[in-house]
């Protein structure tokens, strides 16, 4: 059973499921005490993407240090944490070893108990440390490089997955289009800055919705056109505008989610609607969020971007909840590349 007569609950959060190497401590599930951030990107730039086996190195390499840097910003030390919370799942499967390892490890030597959380679950949760009277039930839409979810949190253990994508994330979309348009990596921020010189309604690009009724997403079809619109203005030597482009695609794609997550809000009776995911940080996508909620009657709420990506800290968050209801893990906690949302309400 969970002790309940602690007066502060601390949980040190570690997050490696992909590129970037977090550690947080956060005290009662909303209150940030250190979130440290270690980002790969300037590492995997020149692949323009993520190499899996790279990221795992690195995070060996930072995982220690990070935790320490933690602790250190925290003013805390390690007797004084009521648990370790680590992501094992979904992500790369050598990047979660890693974290999983690490945080089994402090678990063990402090005799601490152990909490896994979900990946998607933690970015829901970065909510709550950015809205301290935020409570369930709300839609989330979390949406990133992996990820695009349409999620009915009915409680803060709780989720029912209404939609998700059928292909390709939306993040991983905004990657791609990108490296199209030869602007870098990571795509997300660069078209959201370069669709600011475009024209959003230059190109007509397609958007899918399912004529079932789904809340699915699916991005591939739109991703195809854009590759096509481009290879046709270079192959007939035609003028074209890579800010057009840029505006047009994210225009789309922002379209898309906007809706269903509109939809799963009538659908569900329910008057708040949370962002969550890097995507989350993307500039028109809070705009026109914003536009719709306010038709709607609906509130919306969306972290900064700092708890948008992947951080420590939405997963210290996350494990609060699991921890009160004395929900631990055992040290046979193992990570989980393709972990399902629905496996570990």
């Amino acid at each position: 059973m969970a002790n309940k007569n602690i007066e502060d609950i601390i949980i040190l959060g570690i997050e490696t499921s992909c590129d970037e190497t977090s550690a947080a401590v956060v005290k009662n599930g909303r209150e940030v005490l250190s979130n440290v951030i270690s980002s790969q990107v300037p590492v995997h730039q020149k692949y323009g993407g993520v190499v899996p086996e790279i990221a795992s190195r690195k995070h060996v390499e930072l995982v220690l240090p990070v935790i320490d840097q933690a602790l250190k910003e925290a003013c805390i030390d390690l007797e004084k944490i009521n648990a370790i919370a680590v992501t094992y799942g979904p992500g790369l499967i050598g990047a979660l070893l890693v974290g999983v390892s690490a945080a089994k490890a402090l678990a063990v030597a402090l005799d601490k108990p152990l909490v896994g959380v979900h990946h998607i679950e933690g970015h829901i949760a970065a909510n709550y440390l950015q809205y301290k009277d935020l409570t369930p039930p709300f839609i989330c839409l979390v949406v990133s490089g992996g990820h695009s979810h349409v999620v009915f949190v009915e409680d803060y253990c709780k989720f029912e997955v209404l939609g998700r994508t059928r292909d390709d994330a939306a993040g991983e979309a905004f990657d791609k289009i990108a490296r199209v348009l030869d602007l870098g990596y990571p795509g997300g921020p660069l078209i959201d800055k370069l669709s600011k010189e475009g024209n959003a309604e230059a190109i007509e690009f397609p958007r899918v919705y399912f004529n079932d009724g789904s809340l699915d997403f699916s991005f591939s079809g739109l991703k195809t056109a854009v590759m096509n619109y481009v290879n046709s203005k270079m192959q007939k030597s035609e003028e074209w505008s890579k800010a057009d482009v840029a505006a047009s695609f994210q225009k789309a794609v922002v379209d898309v989610l906007v809706n269903n997550a509109i939809r799963a809000a009538k659908m569900k009776n329910i008057n708040k609607i949370a962002l969550a995911g890097g995507v989350a940080s993307n500039s028109l996508l809070r705009q026109e969020m914003l536009k719709a909620g306010k038709a709607n009657g609906i509130s919306i709420y969306y972290p900064n971007p700092v708890l948008c990506t992947d951080n420590a800290a939405m997963i210290a968050c996350g494990a609060y909840y699991h921890y009160i209801r004395g929900n631990y893990a055992d040290y046979t906690l193992s990570p989980v590349a393709n972990l399902e949302l629905e496996s570990i309400c």
